[in-house]
C-alpha cells in the first residue's frame, strides 16, 4: 500500500478536543517542507528542463485529477498575473474538464487515453513539458498522458508524495515529494496537497526567474489588474528610481508596467 494511503498515527479523532485537533494536524503539517527538501535535487533537474524548453518557445502543461489537478490549474492561472506571461504558456489540465475544477467528475481519473486528447487540444509538440501530477503516483490519467508523451519524444515531469510510483517510473524527471500518512487516513488535499503546492511553487517561480521575468526581488512583469497591484508597481519604482511617488505614478500611467517605467527612465 502507497504511503499515503496508510493509517494515520492518529486515532480516535472524534473525541479529541478543536484545539487537540488543530495542534495535531499542524504537527504533521510541518513535516511536509522537510519532505519537500529532499526533493530539491529532483525539482533541480526538472525546473532546468522546462527552462530549456521554455526559452525555445515551449509552453508547460500540468495534468491531474482531482486535488492535484486543481493545484496544477491554480498554478498556471497565477502565472500571467504574477510575470506578465501569455495565458498559453503555462496551462494546467483537469481529468473531467473545468467541470471538475469545482465539483468532482466520477471515474475521469480512470480513464488512461483523454489526457493526450485533452492535451492535443491545445496542440502539445516536442517544445513543450509535460507534468504530470498525482498524489498517488498510479492515476490512469496521468499515466496515460505521460506515456503517449513520452511516444512523441516531449518533455515529461511529474509531482508524486508515494516512492517508486508508476507515474514516477513513467516521468523523464520526477519528482517524489514523500509526505506520509495524512491525518485524516487518505485524505491526500492535506499534507501530500501541500507538499505538491510547494513544488509548484518552487518549480514556476524558479522556471519564471530563470527565464528573466523578476528584476532583483521585485515582479517587475506583473498584470496591474487591481488597486493593490498598482500601488505596489508604484513602490517599485519609487524604490528602483529613488523618485517621488508622483513620479513613480506618472510613469507607470505612461508605460504601463513597472519593468517599462524602470528601463524608460534608464534609458533617459
Amino acid at each position: 500500500m502507497s504511503t499515503t494511503e496508510t493509517a494515520s498515527h492518529y486515532n480516535h479523532l472524534e473525541q479529541m478536543s478543536v484545539q487537540e485537533l488543530l495542534t495535531n494536524i499542524n504537527k504533521e503539517d510541518k513535516t511536509v517542507p522537510l519532505a519537500v527538501e529532499k526533493a530539491i535535487p529532483q525539482l533541480e533537474k526538472l525546473v532546468e528542463a522546462t527552462v530549456a524548453k521554455m526559452k525555445e518557445g515551449g509552453r508547460l502543461f500540468y495534468i491531474g485529477a482531482g486535488t492535484s489537478g486543481r493545484l496544477g490549474v491554480v498554478d498556471a492561472s497565477e502565472c500571467p498575473p504574477t510575470f506578465g506571461v501569455p495565458f498559453d504558456m503555462v496551462i494546467g489540465i483537469m481529468a473531467g474538464g473545468d467541470t471538475a475544477i469545482r465539483k468532482a467528475v466520477e471515474f475521469a481519473e480512470d480513464d488512461d487515453q483523454q489526457a493526450i486528447i485533452d492535451l492535443d487540444a491545445y496542440g502539445v509538440n516536442e517544445k513543450d513539458v509535460v507534468v504530470g501530477i498525482a498524489a498517488s503516483g498510479r492515476t490512469p490519467y496521468v499515466i496515460g498522458g505521460l506515456q503517449a508523451c513520452n511516444e512523441r519524444g516531449i518533455t515529461t515531469g511529474c509531482i508524486v508524495c508515494n516512492a517508486d510510483s508508476k507515474v514516477a517510473a513513467v516521468a523523464k524527471f520526477p519528482v517524489e515529494v514523500v509526505t506520509g500518512p495524512e491525518f485524516l487516513t487518505g485524505s491526500t488535499r492535506m499534507k501530500a496537497g501541500t507538499g505538491q503546492k510547494l513544488a509548484l511553487n518552487m518549480l514556476t517561480t524558479s522556471t519564471m526567474i530563470q527565464l528573466g521575468r523578476v528584476k532583483g526581488n521585485k515582479m517587475v512583469d506583473m498584470q496591474l489588474t487591481n488597486h493593490k497591484l498598482v500601488d505596489r508597481g508604484v513602490r517599485m519604482i519609487m524604490e528602483e528610481l529613488n523618485t517621488s511617488e508622483e513620479k513613480a505614478k506618472e510613469l507607470l500611467d505612461l508605460h504601463g508596467s513597472v519593468r517599462a517605467a524602470i528601463t524608460a527612465a534608464a534609458e533617459h
